[in-house]
């Protein structure tokens, strides 16, 4: 299956928590959503999102600079190259999945979730130092690292 569109993906999100998702929220929510997609299916990508080690976790730089207007204020849409997600669509039901789990975070709960020791940010992370992109292959280990340690 194709990846989805990142519009489509960030809109979706937003949806599922009714226009009430900060920038910082969309971020986590948008990495946990690749990281669960990506473990669930041998590493295929979600979307062609491109992760990098920000100080308060994975940040999509593209993401963020379409949404920093809104500051810590819910994102209005501005997600006009989204096309919705057909009903059978496993993209959307993986997506709905994680939504359902993190929407209703708060977005300092989520940044400890995607601050985890075990996880790609904390691989790739250097202190200050933004444009370090968090490999797609570390994300998805950390979907199986996540899943061990739970065990």
């Amino acid at each position: 299956m194709m990846t989805a569109r990142l519009d489509s993906v960030c809109k979706f999100i937003c949806e599922q928590g009714n226009w009430k998702v900060s920038n910082l929220q969309l971020q986590k929510i948008l990495y946990m959503a690749q990281m669960f997609y990506m473990g669930r299916h041998g590493g295929v990508p979600l979307t062609n999102a491109t992760f990098q080690a920000w100080d308060y976790g994975p940040v999509e730089p593209s993401v963020y600079k379409k949404v920093r207007m809104f500051g810590s204020a819910p994102i209005q849409d501005v997600f006009y190259e989204a096309r919705p997600f057909k009903e059978g669509d496993e993209r959307r039901a993986d997506l709905k999945e994680v939504c359902d789990a993190l929407i209703p975070m708060r977005a300092g709960a989520l940044v400890d979730v995607t601050h985890w020791s075990g996880g790609a940010w904390a691989k790739n992370y250097v202190p200050g130092i933004r444009g370090i992109e968090i490999p797609n292959a570390d994300i998805a280990a950390e979907y199986t690292a996540r899943l061990n340690d739970k065990k």
